[in-house]
């Protein structure tokens, strides 16, 4: 069911893993609804700002209904997914697939064109090696024999017959970099088509913002601490934003600790091991579906080249490095509001 809110000043965090959604709401004709639900196999939080309960039911009804036809599509783990139907002819023929998944699969593509192979979606079979809900790693013989088939190069994209083909038997493309962003985007389309003025999709990390708050000011939103001192919901920063998306990736979202080593699960594609020199990345652009991508494939860049990479591609960001020390673009440094001391 939805949850009204309407307190005069009313602080809300949105469940996810790495971003906080700070917002407020004020006596008036519109409204802000919340709701969650478990879709794309995390919980995902939807609000909508709309003058009835009504029609912030149907729209949100109608949003999560796009995210879970997504999921069905793009999923790695499900057989009957494009997905895996992409993954089970590798190397033997070019698989015909919907308008979602071809364009899914570009964008994959173009962010591990400007992440320089950071991103990478053919990590799938390395992903496999690893569990790290049991904390288990594999061993360097395993990785090894698993690197020569991982290379998005080798992924062809027809767009006139919305195909695609892996070039190498083995290869495997695993979206989950990428996903969570892409149908965050969708369902906030889904929103707009339903008459609704201002939201947030909010997967896990990756989060749709659109309009504004229903007292017209744009969205507070909290980056998460990497390293908490005790406190789940602790911030490193605060930035307002309106219609943009914004993800954060994090060493500290999936892991485990063996012999006094943290392991992550953002994989180096060129190594097939976790990539160990950042806590977390936040990026900041237009769309959901490129924070997603870019900020896992910065995340593996690393902190002095993910900055250049941001920078290039002017969008805004804020890296933790390994040691703590937080680095910012140029573009934020006016915008971002830091709630604890930098790290020298």
């Amino acid at each position: 069911m939805l949850n009204r809110h309407c307190r005069r000043t009313l602080f809300i965090v949105l469940v996810c893993t790495s971003l906080l959604i700070l917002m407020s709401c004020t006596q008036q004709k519109e409204r802000l609804f919340k709701e969650s639900r478990i879709s794309l196999h995390t919980l995902v939080s939807i609000s909508v700002v709309a003058d009835s309960e009504q029609k912030a039911r149907t729209a949100t009804d109608a949003a999560y209904q796009e995210l879970d036809r997504l999921a069905k599509l793009l999923n790695f783990y499900a057989d009957t997914s494009e997905i895996s139907e992409i993954n089970r002819n590798a190397g033997m023929r070019p698989v015909k697939v919907s308008k979602e998944t071809l364009e899914a699969v570009e964008a994959a593509i173009y962010a591990g064109d400007q992440t320089e192979g950071g991103f990478d979606v053919t990590v799938g079979p390395l992903v496999r090696l690893w569990d790290f809900n049991a904390k288990t790693m594999p061993s360097a013989t395993q990785v090894r024999e698993k690197l020569p088939v991982v290379g998005y190069k080798n992924i062809v994209v027809n767009r006139n017959a919305s195909t695609v083909f892996l070039r190498q038997p083995g290869m495997q493309i695993d979206l989950g970099g990428i996903i969570k962003g892409f149908a965050a985007d969708k369902a906030a389309e889904i929103l707009q088509q339903h008459g609704i003025p201002g939201g947030i999709v909010a997967a896990a990390g990756d989060i749709k913002l659109f309009g504004k708050r229903a007292d017209g000011k744009p969205w507070e939103v909290g980056i998460q601490n990497p390293r908490q001192s005790g406190k789940d919901d602790e911030l490193l920063a605060t930035v307002s934003l309106e219609t943009s998306g914004i993800s954060t990736s994090g060493d500290y979202q999936r892991y485990f600790i063996e012999n006094g080593k943290r392991y992550n699960h953002i994989l180096n594609p060129k190594t097939g091991f976790p990539a160990t020199s950042c806590q977390s990345v936040t990026v900041i652009a237009p769309s959901a579906t490129l924070t997603d991508s870019l900020s896992t494939g910065i995340f593996v860049m690393g902190p002095e080249k993910g900055i250049q990479t941001l920078e290039r591609l002017k969008v805004d960001g804020v890296i933790v490095d390994a040691n703590g020390v937080v680095l910012m673009t140029k573009g934020i440094k006016e915008k971002i509001r830091l709630l604890r001391p930098l790290v020298k």
